[in-house]
């Protein structure tokens, strides 16, 4: 696939397109040796060498990073207040990945990381129903009558209720330790079903988003790219298999 040169480097995070015309224009990037100055040569992604600054630049179509999100950042690509998920991922290729979806920002847990639009959107999706699995700290004893309400589909103030919600109780007393598996994402979906219960979430953490699960390894702040398996099973989940 040829690509102009300018977008190559944009797309591989040497900078924004401006910033990357003005690196070309002063000689600063070679293709196969050769310097050039033309924003607009057309390069192949998969055969030419392009430096920069006499640095290899090495493009790839796609990226994906499974990412612990710790507490206190925000699940964006810029903030001005807050540090966000982005600024953890120092080494990416890329220069337009964005976090899919989001926690909130007391949140930690399981965050996928790529610039993959398509598989974005199937987990996404609302029609879809893709689980996700958090594990949290919650104040109040849970009990089975929470159990069976969230199976039920708890009422948080919409229009309709959540849809119906795995609650497993790992620990009742008057700190609970539980487990949840919901198919939606609304704002906050967690913390209010269980105000809606009469209990209080203290801590939380997501475990799993479809076939994505936190590795024990990972710790809060730290990422990695994902395993060809997880990819796989990933594209599973696009239409036709990811075929």
């Amino acid at each position: 696939m040829a690509l102009r040169l300018d977008k190559y480097l944009t797309e591989t995070g040497a900078g924004t397109r401006s910033e990357v015309k003005k690196m070309i224009r002063a000689g600063q990037v070679t293709v196969n040796g050769e310097t050039t100055r033309k924003p607009e040569q057309k390069v192949d992604e998969k055969t030419d060498v392009v430096f920069l600054s006499g640095k290899r630049l090495i493009y790839r179509a796609a990226e994906y990073y499974l990412f612990h999100k710790p507490a206190g950042c925000v699940t964006a690509t810029e903030d001005n207040l807050h540090r966000t998920v982005m600024d953890y991922l120092t080494d990416t290729v890329r220069g337009d990945l964005f976090p899919v979806g989001r926690l909130d920002l007391d949140t930690e847990g399981l965050l996928l990381i790529t610039n993959d639009g398509e598989m974005a959107h199937a987990l996404l999706s609302p029609a879809r129903h893709v689980p996700k699995t958090y594990f949290a700290n919650v104040r109040g004893c849970v009990t089975e009558e929470d159990v069976n309400r969230f199976l039920s589909g708890v009422d948080i103030g919409e229009n309709a209720p959540a849809r119906p919600a795995e609650l497993t109780i790992v620990k009742a007393g008057e700190i609970s330790e539980i487990l949840l598996t919901v198919t939606e994402g609304k704002f906050h979906q967690v913390k209010r079903m269980f105000r809606a219960v009469g209990k209080e979430v203290l801590y939380l953490r997501r475990v799993s988003m479809g076939p994505l699960t936190l590795p024990d390894t990972l710790a809060p702040g730290e990422y990695r790219a994902l395993t060809e398996e997880e990819l796989a099973a990933l594209r599973a989940l696009l239409p036709g298999g990811g075929h």
